[in-house]
């Protein structure tokens, strides 16, 4: 069976794509920044699952340990999904640099930066699969999270400009689109239920993406139309709005 790189693999939502992933035979390699916190999953899914599951140290913002990272996997992953991400908080990084470039750094930077290693090892391949999960707050930026909403639209327009440059290399790229999703990261936030994901609905809609090669995907479907909504208000009249 294929092995899936999971790069964040201890957030909630990582949890339910690897659990996913391994209950229909995937191997996995969970990466995140402290790997002893993946021990737990690691046996949980060798146990119920019974399929190859390795963890490895990975800090999304160490950009110089990347590619030393990847070359020594023990084993190219035929699917890597980027995961990791950092919300932080918009007031605070606005008015601290160091807040600011941890959001940009963690979304943006990190992302490009593995995935720049990843992909180039794909085209030697002749293969791969590359899910990277952006954001609905990359697609226009409000005032509550314009920072974070930045990141994520570079990060959006460079999976969109990488699945065009690797489309004759056998290459496949998603791009993964959610809005709120019940986790960690947005604990405390006031979250509209009807707009929000939970993780196993993340991984659901991931794994329908990989193996139908779709392009981009929104984790529930009005999000779409809602952005369309959302993008279409003229800027004279949007920038008044609170959002």
């Amino acid at each position: 069976m294929p092995t899936v790189l999971l790069l964040g693999a201890a957030s909630d939502v990582a949890i339910a794509i690897a659990r996913k992933f391994s209950s229909l035979g995937y191997n996995l390699q969970l990466a995140a920044r402290n790997a002893e916190r993946l021990r737990i999953l690691q046996s949980d899914v060798v146990i119920r699952y019974a399929v190859s599951c390795s963890i490895h140290e990975f800090n999304a913002t160490d950009f110089n340990s990347h590619a030393s990272f990847f070359d020594g996997l023990p084993v190219k992953p035929d699917i890597t999904i980027c995961i990791f991400g950092y919300l932080g908080e918009n007031e605070l990084a606005w008015n601290d640099w160091q807040e600011c470039l941890q959001i940009l750094n963690t979304n943006y930077v990190g992302a490009i930066s593995i995935l720049n290693v990843v992909s180039r090892q794909y085209v030697v391949d002749g293969k791969g699969i590359i899910v990277g999960i952006s954001s609905v707050a990359g697609e226009r930026g409000r005032q509550s999270n314009f920072l974070y909403g930045s990141a994520k639209a570079g990060f959006t327009t460079y999976l969109s400009g990488l699945r065009n440059r690797l489309f004759r290399e056998k290459v496949h790229v998603v791009s993964v689109l959610p809005g709120f999703i019940y986790t960690k990261m947005t604990e405390g936030l006031q979250l509209p239920k009807l707009l929000t994901a939970y993780p196993q609905q993340v991984a659901d809609t991931i794994y329908y993406a990989v193996v139908k090669k779709k392009n981009v995907v929104y984790i529930k479907w009005f999000w779409f139309w809602i952005m369309i909504i959302i993008k279409s208000i003229p800027e004279p009249i949007f920038k008044k709005m609170k959002l």
